[in-house]
């Protein structure tokens, strides 16, 4: 299996999705630390949580497209993204500062808007 075709399946509460994360530095220690169990903590179209995984910013962003999965450093959090945050500006999704673009979410990411905040989170390799 080469980098670019590692797949995680993500738990949240009773919602289940798959994404397939990129071959950057912070994927690769995400890919390393799996499976990673947490609470899910809502803000907006937004789902995070925290993870044992510490990296910096690597060639960070604030914008992401919708079913984006995302690494926030000051948090240490997994974020995946469903539609606007707070932190949004017209119809684009922001983040609340920037952060590491680690992959994409397969299929409709808005199934994620049913979950709760304080939800069960498991992410495990596919």
């Amino acid at each position: 299996m080469t980098l670019k075709q590692r797949r995680i399946k993500i738990t949240v509460g009773s919602v289940q999705v798959s994404a397939t994360l990129n071959g950057c530095r912070t994927a690769d220690l995400l890919w390393a630390a799996l499976p990673i169990t947490g609470s899910a903590s809502t803000w907006g179209g937004e789902i995070y949580f925290r993870t044992p995984v510490s990296m910096p910013e690597e060639d960070a962003n604030e914008t992401f497209p919708m079913g984006a999965v995302a690494y926030w450093p000051p948090g240490q959090a997994l974020c995946l993204f469903f539609g606007r945050t707070p932190a949004s500006r017209g119809d684009e999704i922001r983040m609340a500062s920037p952060g590491n673009l680690l992959g994409a979410i397969e299929g409709d990411p808005r199934v994620l808007k049913s979950v709760p905040s304080g939800a069960a989170v498991t992410v495990e390799r596919a």
